[in-house]
């Protein structure tokens, strides 16, 4: 999650300046209006106001993904685990920058490590992308218990999202397409879901 200072903020402020943090802002508004290459701009601007935030801004790998820049996507995913060491999604989004370079087998082999990600059912899908789980895991572990049902469709929303991604990865476009169209059915809204739902829209550049 991006992360800037009560200080540079109101340093930004004081100074009648645009922020690091508007311009991130601005980023992300611009990605969910479709503008992806705007929104890598705006981040860009960010990172040349605030050189620190750089680290924190993986709303930028993902708009470099959208672009077809998956080498620059992975460099951003690499040093976002500096500052979120825990975030299976980060580890996903590197692991499909890599993919789409050509690179699947050694992506899968050095998958980005991860700490405790708490979030249902961020373990099996950590699973899956490194070899070591299956589909049947990722979805046993979004209907198991009985979770309040918001809490349940958040939980199919992470898990049909990266499911579908991971099938889009392995070339089952088909089967990606349906089961990111159930994520985004879930309608739990925020970033994330954007993205989810962009993704029907915005298929990423291939070199």
């Amino acid at each position: 999650m991006f992360l800037l200072s009560l200080v540079l903020v109101m340093h930004g402020a004081l100074s009648g300046q645009e922020t690091a943090k508007e311009w991130v802002e601005r980023g992300m508004d611009e990605f969910v209006a479709g503008e992806i290459a705007k929104s890598v701009e705006s981040f860009d601007k960010a990172v040349k106001l605030e050189p620190q935030v750089e680290p924190h801004l993986w709303q930028r790998g993902i708009s470099l993904y959208y672009l077809g820049k998956f080498e620059e996507g992975r460099n951003q995913f690499e040093i976002h685990r500096k500052v979120n060491p825990n975030d299976v999604e980060n580890a996903v989004w590197w692991y499909l920058c890599m993919a789409r370079l050509g690179r699947r087998a050694e992506a899968q082999e050095k998958l980005l490590p991860v700490g405790p990600d708490e979030r249902v059912p961020m373990t099996e899908v950590y699973a899956l992308y490194s070899g070591k789980g299956s589909e049947k895991e990722v979805l046993a572990a979004i209907e198991n218990g009985k979770p309040p049902e918001r809490e349940l469709k958040m939980r199919r929303f992470y898990g049909y999202l990266y499911l579908g991604l991971y099938a889009e990865a392995t070339g089952n476009a088909v089967k990606a397409r349906a089961q990111i169209l159930k994520a985004v059915q879930q309608n739990v809204g925020g970033y994330m879901w954007e993205v989810a739902r962009t993704h029907l829209e915005t298929k990423p550049k291939r070199r």
